[in-house]
């Protein structure tokens, strides 16, 4: 049984700048390197983007933190969103808000430009700090978000509720804060990529713990065999360990398996029916890693929704976008 579709690990429409239905590439292989891929349609420009959505307390209250970082051919920026529907609706009228409160740091490659800063915003008209230090982040050519060395840090009411990277001494060390109580919890993440035989990713694959610990990031290859000559096969892996393998892909375009990461279940689903028919230039298939056995999952029976996000906002999951370029 699936999940309902969340429409938690969705950008804003502030932070979608790609235009509905748009996905760009966070990782590619031999087909381009990042950022150069051939856009899904003739009028959208390629974009690599990571969605990370997180439940942090805010001035008490439990609120949905979105951190988009996007690169395309010009530019790149990271971009950090506050839900304020649910302090909204918790008020007297129970009136939602027009929309998430959102703030964008261009990241620009000139010498001069500061890599450090500092914005607060008025969330429901409480304070909140959005602190960033980027000047010794290190990039990858395959992912807009820096692999290490840097950090991003919201302070409410003197505690730090999330920090971004790995650097959470510099982090507590600059905002003068005090550490969260109640550590923010990662929802779900979405990432998009580009490519045409293989396609890669790195991605927490486990439940949170009791204690708020969150395992290691693990490496993600899908790599499929799509020529007409042959039947189609489908290979996935987890840190170099063949879990999935179909053959005859064109019957199994669809399908689900339970396997084992770390000696931990995961639940694997997959779509891949555009393509094997799809019949164009660049075709999506979508990929979902549900942390938990069969039996842990609820909700009523479902598929992968639009933007192949499966859970409700208490449960973690990862979804992989794959587009396939000729």
């Amino acid at each position: 049984m699936m999940h309902k579709r969340s429409r938690s690990c969705e950008p804003s429409r502030e932070m979608d700048e790609h235009g509905r239905g748009n996905n760009g590439a966070t990782s590619c292989d031999d087909s381009a390197s990042c950022g150069r891929a051939p856009p899904p349609s003739s009028s959208a420009t390629a974009q690599c983007f990571t969605v990370s959505v997180y439940r942090a307390k805010i001035n008490g209250a439990p609120r949905l933190v979105t951190a988009v970082w996007n690169k395309n051919l010009i530019n790149q920026s990271f971009t950090i969103s506050i839900d304020r529907h649910n302090a909204a609706a918790a008020g007297e009228d129970g009136v939602g808000d027009d929309g998430p409160l959102t703030h964008k740091v261009e990241l620009k490659p000139w010498p001069f430009w500061s890599k450090k800063g500092l914005k607060t915003l008025d969330v429901d008209d409480d304070r909140l700090d959005i602190f960033w230090d980027l000047r010794s982040a290190k990039f990858s050519a395959s992912s807009p978000e820096p692999a290490g060395g840097y950090y991003v840090a919201l302070v409410s009411q003197e505690e730090v509720i999330l920090v971004l990277g790995d650097g959470k001494k510099n982090a507590y060390k600059r905002t003068k804060s005090r550490p969260s109580l109640e550590d923010a919890v990662l929802v779900c993440r979405r990432e998009s990529v580009f490519g045409r035989r293989s396609f890669a990713a790195r991605a927490r694959l486990d439940a949170t713990t009791a204690d708020g610990k969150k395992d290691k990031d693990h490496e993600i290859v899908i790599e499929t065999s799509l020529a007409a000559a042959r039947d189609p096969e489908m290979t996935i892996t987890v840190d170099g360990v063949v879990l999935v393998h179909v053959k005859s892909l064109q019957w199994k375009f669809r399908g689900n398996e339970t396997v084992l990461v770390d000696q931990a279940p995961v639940q694997l689903l997959w779509d891949v029916h555009d393509w094997i028919f799809a019949g164009q230039p660049v075709s999506q298939a979508v990929f979902i890693f549900k942390p938990g056995a069969p039996q842990e999952l609820r909700g009523d029976a479902g598929g992968v929704g639009e933007y192949g996000v499966i859970g409700d906002a208490a449960d973690y999951s990862f979804s992989l976008h794959a587009w396939k370029t000729d």
